[in-house]
């Protein structure tokens, strides 16, 4: 025998791994022949780091993820032609491997078109700017360079043999991304595009089934999937391929002036569930975990910085409890009956008044499916000889056909409230100095390029930087007949931020809402006889990232820009869109690195007078990071907008002054039954859209460590802190005949405050007792069984809190808040 277990190990160790076939049939993807049920999660590599990766990776496997998914960036990789980074965050590579290390298979978006709510969805903005480009369609010269990237990354891939095939954990490859809910608008062109795309990918050899989303004409052999909040109906193209649905989108992301989505742990569960009962077998979550848009990464334009989205792992990497247990339990249920779902003979039963009943059925087993798609009522349902009570939207699973093992509606697991914990119970106040960003020669007019027209701002950066300067000027006598008392400039702009200067003074500032892409700026203006300095600064907040032709929307200025003169009833209008304009990409400190710890120009800081409420100010201090390793966030309340950051790694945009709508908002718990939409079950009406920014551990340093901030709209650093995210609270309100896991996620738990078991009433921080209660005492045997312990696991029966006078048809269940010691 162990001659056997090292000739084989010599023979792995010269031919490399074993190849794995994955194919696929009308029911499932297959690998080795076997059909699987596959349940997938979306982890973004860049929208996290290296070292976070392992966990996040290793708590998707606990939470019943088969495989993790992930878009290919190319912007991110390519920002200049023929220039690559595939350092840091932006290892794909070591990603892969760390998915491979943990047992997980993997799902490689490339696209390379990726939405995403990325910047520009991901293409590289040279691409716009190539001549005779135009991307998303039959375009020699888009083609060329999409081939290039994606060859490259297939060529990655394949030299470290990631592909199935090659005894790797890629199992599925995808190209293009939702070009089905634009293609009608490129005629011909889009359906040449499209069927030119599959043939490409194809021509790869990857040895693994390749798909495309949104796609209902996708050609041959590629199997085309869906996305969106529900895909029950969805039904393939080919009866060859399996029902796949490649996005469930857990929540939403959210948009500066945007409040918070909220996306309910039932009815991600009903959905999921109404998914399989259909004849689904692949499922990927979007997100699972969504991450932090570090740098200039968020697109929209007005994508936050946090793209938390709601999903099962928040921003942090924490535990989104209870999605994530609510959900690990419907994987272990599906789970288990993977071969009857797979393999079984399906008959469906309308029971009316939107309630069905599916059954799978083999010749060894039967599975069903109980599903109630009524918004409102519940229903009282009899089925092979068992009653069952089926809330409203929701799916109860039988994997016997007798027994409810699961149901959607019903929560078995904790709900856990996060904190912000200080570093310590009197935090000393930072010691901030300051520098102002240097502007005067761009308010005197001096570009570096010239051009008689207003330039896209695309155009001009190459996606280099947010900020770009537009100068002109104007020389008028007194006896023009556009002077008057009562002048005023005229700019019509695209988005995203304009602030204006007229001669050296600050003149006013205008911006968009997310959605909107043009607005007006109009304001007096004071001229002067003789030449007069007009100087525009642009600033982007993530470019376009969606949308059919979505690279041909304008940024920047494109005009016209106008004075206007009145006299009486007279209007005389001067265009100056065709004036000599000098341009000037950048501001001085970020062509400085200001923000650098090593730049030589990174000195000169004053530390009297520090200025608040001030236009384009840098403040710098130092800091001693939160103790221990929960993760981190910076308090960024106070400030106006700009950039932030630790060490001199960017944490991305800040916005805290921008706040969300007024209105949406309700007190009352967020109803689950009913379709979701991301208006739905909204919260933080009126507060900052986005007050806390991720700062990651491997950011931080033993020690003394810095945060610069850059101020473009003025703001007051005094407020500025940094607290740890950790788990407070943790309540349950399990059911009888089940089990309920508390954990405080690394801490302990400190207390109870409240455990009944019977039927009690309210939510988490309002629990009640009821009308009937167990006759052992909850609250003592939920302290001996949890206190002081990270974890604690109860069984909710009688046999552990006692008989109830409970109603026979009144469910007993566990109610419990607990305390964790932070």
């Amino acid at each position: 025998m162990a001659r056997s277990v090292i000739f084989l190990w010599f023979v792995f160790f010269i031919i490399g791994s074993i190849a794995i076939d994955v194919s696929h049939d009308g029911r499932a993807i297959t690998i080795d022949g076997k059909r699987r049920i596959i349940f997938s999660g979306s982890i973004h590599y860049p929208r996290s780091t290296p070292e976070m990766w392992p966990h996040l990776i290793q708590k998707g496997k606990d939470g019943g993820l088969d495989a993790i998914e992930t878009y290919v960036f190319w912007n991110a990789h390519e920002p200049v032609r023929r220039q690559y980074d595939f350092t840091g965050n932006l290892d794909i590579i070591k990603f892969l491997k760390t998915i491979q290390e943990q047992g997980l298979y993997t799902v490689l978006r490339i696209g390379p078109y990726v939405c995403a709510e990325w910047n520009y969805g991901g293409l590289p903005v040279w691409l716009h700017n190539m001549p005779g480009c135009e991307i998303r369609t039959a375009n020699d010269v888009f083609m060329n360079e999409m081939k290039n990237f994606t060859s490259l990354i297939i060529d990655m891939v394949k030299q470290e043999k990631l592909f199935a095939s090659q005894g790797g954990n890629i199992i599925l490859a995808q190209i293009e991304n939702e070009y089905g809910n634009v293609m009608s608008v490129y005629g011909d062109a889009g359906k040449a595009y499209i069927d030119w795309c599959a043939k490409m990918a194809g021509s790869f050899n990857t040895g693994v089934p390749w798909i495309m989303c949104q796609q209902s004409d996708a050609p041959e052999p590629m199997i085309n999937t869906c996305n969106g909040w529900y895909c029950d109906s969805f039904t393939p193209n080919n009866p060859n391929s399996p029902k796949m649905w490649t996005e469930n989108w857990t929540g939403w992301f959210k948009n500066w002036g945007g409040t918070d989505p909220h996306r309910t742990a039932e009815d991600v569960a009903f959905a999921v569930a109404r998914f399989f009962q259909t004849g689904g077998t692949f499922q990927n979550y979007y997100m699972y975990h969504g991450g932090t848009n570090f740098g200039r990464t968020a697109g929209g334009p007005y994508i936050t910085t946090s793209y938390d989205y709601d999903a099962p792992l928040d921003e942090y990497g924490n535990l989104a409890q209870p999605k994530w247990g609510h959900l690990k339990q419907l994987h272990e249920v599906l789970k288990s009956m993977e071969t009857t779902l797979t393999h079984g003979n399906i008959s469906n039963i309308d029971l009316g008044n939107s309630v069905t009943a599916t059954v799978y059925a083999t010749s060894e087993s039967s599975s069903c499916f109980l599903g109630n798609a009524n918004t409102t009522t519940d229903a009282s349902i009899g089925f092979q000889g068992s009653q069952h009570t089926v809330p409203a939207w929701s799916v109860s699973i039988l994997p016997d056909c007798k027994n409810e093992a699961y149901n959607t509606a019903k929560v078995n697991t904790q709900t856990s409230v996060m904190v912000k914990k200080a570093n310590k119970e009197e935090q000393k106040p930072l010691n901030w100095v300051w520098r102002t960003e240097n502007i005067d020669h761009l308010l005197l007019g001096k570009g570096h390029v010239f051009a008689n027209q207003l330039i896209d701002q695309k155009r001009a950066t190459s996606d280099m930087s947010d900020y770009l300067w537009y100068m002109t000027s104007v020389d008028l006598k007194e006896d023009d007949p556009l002077w008057s008392d009562n002048m005023t400039l005229r700019i019509n702009g695209t988005g995203h931020i304009l602030h204006t200067y007229i001669n050296g003074e600050y003149l006013g500032s205008k911006w968009a809402t997310y959605g909107v892409f043009n607005y007006h700026f109009e304001n007096e203006v004071k001229l002067k006889p003789g030449k007069n300095i007009i100087s525009l600064l642009s600033v982007t907040v993530g470019l376009q990232n969606y949308g059919a032709k979505y690279d041909v929307i304008k940024s920047g200025i494109p005009g016209p820009v106008e004075l206007i003169g009145r006299k009486g009833d007279e209007r005389v209008v001067k265009d100056l869109s065709s004036h000599k304009w000098s341009y000037r990409v950048g501001l001085h400190g970020l062509e400085n690195k200001f923000f650098s710890l090593d730049s030589p120009s990174a000195s000169n800081w004053e530390s009297n007078d520090l200025p608040v409420n001030r236009m384009m100010t840098w403040y710098k201090t130092t800091f001693e990071a939160p103790l221990g390793t929960d993760p981190i966030a910076v308090d960024l309340l106070g400030m106006g907008k700009g950039i932030a950051w630790v060490n001199g790694q960017s944490l991305g945009r800040y916005w805290p002054s921008s706040k969300a709508e007024e209105d949406g908002c309700s007190n009352d718990p967020c109803d689950y039954r009913g379709p979701y939409d991301s208006n739905k079950c909204v919260t933080n009406c009126g507060q900052p859209t986005q007050r806390w920014y991720h700062v990651p551990r491997s950011f931080i340093q033993d020690g003394e460590n810095t945060l610069i901030l850059f101020e473009e709209f003025g703001g007051n650093p005094s407020l500025v802190n940094f607290k740890s995210i950790v788990v407070g609270t943790i309540c349950g309100n399990a059911l009888e005949k089940k089990s309920l896991e508390l954990s405080c996620q690394g801490h302990p738990i400190s207390a109870i405050k409240f455990a009944s078991f019977g039927n009690p009433e309210g939510t988490c921080g309002s629990f009640q007792k009821g009308t009937c209660e167990g006759i052992n005492d909850a609250l003592s045997i939920l302290e001996k069984a949890c206190v002081g312990k990270e974890s604690c696991t109860i069984d909710v029966s009688e046999e552990t809190f006692g008989s109830t006078s409970c109603a026979a048809d009144d469910p007993r269940r566990l109610a419990v808040e607990a305390i964790c010691k932070i």
